[in-house]
C-alpha cells in the first residue's frame, strides 16, 4: 500500500512519466490482445496485469480505460474489463477507417508545414526500411524491424498533421497488429487464410515490396508539397492490406 501511495506521489510529481508509462503500458496490452496472448473474453485484473508487467495498478488502471475506449476491451460493473472478441470484419471496417483518417493526417501534415529536420527523418526512415528489402531475406526478426520502422513512419505523418484530435482517432483504429503480418499473427485473420499462406518465406514477400513503394511515393509527394496526391497514395496504401487479406481468405 505504501509503495503505491509513492507511485502515485511520483505520478503527480513527474505527469510526463506517467504518461509515458501509460502509454507503454498501453502498447504491450494492445499487442498482447490483438496477437491473441491474452484470449477473448478473458477477465483483465489490474493487479495481475501490474505484476505481469512489473508496473503499479495505476498505468494498467489507464491503459483499461483507453483500451475500453479504443473498443478492445469491455467494461461492465459485474464484470470489469474484459477482452473484446475481435472479428475478420471487424478488421475490414478499421482498415476502411484507416485509410480515410491517414489520407487526411497525410494531407493536413503538408498543409501544415514539414520542417526539413522533420521531413529528413521520415526519408531516412524509408531509406532503412528500403535497405531492408535491398538485402533481400526475411525471418521473424527482420519482419518485426520493418514493421517496427513502418509503425514509426505513420506515427511521424500522424504527428506532423499537428491534430490531436485525428492523432487519437487513428489510435482507436489499431485493433490488428502493426508489428507483423496481420494474416499470420492475428488469430482474427489467421482462423479465415489458408497454412501455406501464413509461412514466413525466406526472401522479402512481394507486399512488403509494395508497400515499401507506396512509402517511397508518399515521402515524394510529401517533399513536392502535394498534400492531395500524399493523402490518395496514403489511402490506396492502407486499403493495400485489405484487399491482400480479403483475396487471401477468400482463396480458402
Amino acid at each position: 500500500m505504501v509503495g503505491q501511495t509513492n507511485e502515485g506521489a511520483e505520478a503527480l510529481a513527474d505527469p510526463q512519466h506517467a504518461e509515458m508509462t501509460t502509454h507503454t503500458v498501453l502498447s504491450k496490452l494492445r499487442e498482447l490482445i490483438v496477437t491473441g496472448q491474452i484470449a477473448p473474453e478473458t477477465r483483465l485484473r489490474a493487479e495481475a496485469l501490474a505484476e505481469q508487467l512489473e508496473v503499479s495498478r495505476t498505468p494498467i488502471r489507464s491503459a483499461l480505460a483507453l483500451l475500453s475506449a479504443e473498443g478492445l476491451v469491455n467494461y461492465s460493473v459485474n464484470r470489469g474489463y474484459t477482452v473484446r472478441p475481435v472479428t475478420i470484419r471487424d478488421i475490414f471496417d478499421s482498415i476502411d477507417v484507416r485509410a480515410t483518417l491517414e489520407a487526411l493526417a497525410c494531407q493536413q501534415s503538408v498543409e501544415r508545414g514539414w520542417s526539413e529536420e522533420d521531413l529528413g527523418r521520415l526519408e531516412a526512415l524509408v531509406q532503412q526500411s528500403g535497405a531492408i528489402v535491398e538485402q533481400g531475406e526475411w525471418s521473424e526478426s527482420i519482419e518485426r524491424q520493418w514493421y517496427e520502422i513502418n509503425r514509426t513512419f505513420h506515427r511521424s505523418i500522424h504527428h506532423a498533421a499537428h491534430n490531436a484530435v485525428l492523432r487519437n482517432t487513428i489510435r482507436m483504429t489499431l485493433i490488428y497488429p502493426l508489428l507483423g503480418d496481420v494474416a499470420r499473427i492475428s488469430p482474427s485473420v489467421a482462423a479465415h487464410v489458408p497454412h501455406r499462406l501464413r509461412q514466413l518465406p525466406a526472401t522479402v514477400p512481394e507486399h512488403i515490396r509494395e508497400s515499401q513503394l507506396h512509402h517511397e511515393k508518399i515521402v515524394q509527394a510529401i517533399r513536392a508539397g502535394d498534400g492531395n496526391e500524399a493523402g490518395r497514395l496514403m489511402s490506396e496504401h492502407v486499403l493495400t492490406t485489405k484487399t491482400r487479406l480479403h483475396a487471401a481468405a477468400t482463396l480458402r
